[in-house]
């Protein structure tokens, strides 16, 4: 069942027109009947807006973290607004725990203060967070990452579930790129919204409804799971 805050989250990025419906080439090389386009968060009020539902959707996991992983470069303002906004928390329940966030250069800096990390040192517990899972490869390089320095990742954290298969040696997988991440590493996959609350929304919407069939058709081609 969809949450008040899945659902409030659906309803902002419609309002700012950050989630939009028609037909997008993605990066699978799929034409998607809707697109969300984290990018267009490039003010202070959105991206506040955005790290809100990020750290309650976090914190209502109940998992245990000790740093926040942005991947670059979409991840990068993500982690930093969420870490921000979880201080502002603790600043209310007057907690003294600081919330660390790193993120990585896309090559490695051989001069200055060198190496591939930017931020606070990637140990103990970390929480990746960045925007959406298409295919899990980018998600897959950052456990790999953040292993190799020796902590732990313990979730991906992002903003939409598109709750589809993809693709390995031209076969559809049998289970979306969320459940893979969590079958081959271990770790749950946290969203705040899901591609259901999006149908929720938009079938009750007189001018979005129409674009409730074209994602319905999308689903049983390529996703897990579909509403009638």
């Amino acid at each position: 069942m969809s949450s008040n805050n899945s659902l409030d989250f659906i309803h902002f990025v419609i309002k700012e027109n950050i989630l939009k419906f028609g037909s997008f080439k993605v990066k699978s090389g799929r034409y998607s009947p809707y697109f969300f386009n984290s990018g267009l968060f490039n003010n202070g009020i959105s991206i506040s807006s955005l790290a809100n539902f990020y750290a309650k959707t976090l914190l209502h996991s109940n998992i245990k973290f000790d740093v926040l992983f942005g991947p670059a470069y979409k991840g990068i303002p993500l982690v930093t607004a969420t870490a921000m906004m979880l201080g502002n928390f603790n600043k209310i329940s007057k907690s003294n725990y600081s919330i660390g966030f790193a993120f990585n250069r896309k090559e490695e800096k051989n001069y200055g203060e060198k190496g591939l990390i930017i931020g606070h040192p990637l140990k103990g517990k970390v929480v990746i967070v960045d925007d959406v899972i298409t295919a899990g490869n980018s998600v897959a390089k950052s456990i790999e990452m953040i292993r190799s320095y020796g902590a732990e990742p313990v979730a991906v954290l992002i903003a939409i579930d598109r709750m589809e298969r993809y693709k390995i040696n031209n076969i559809l997988s049998k289970n979306s790129a969320s459940e893979e991440i969590t079958k081959i590493y271990g770790i749950p996959v946290l969203s705040i919204a899901s591609i259901l609350d999006i149908l929720q929304i938009i079938k009750n919407d007189k001018i979005l409804m129409k674009h409730y069939n074209s994602i319905i058709a999308y689903l049983l081609k390529y996703g897990i799971v579909h509403q009638k």
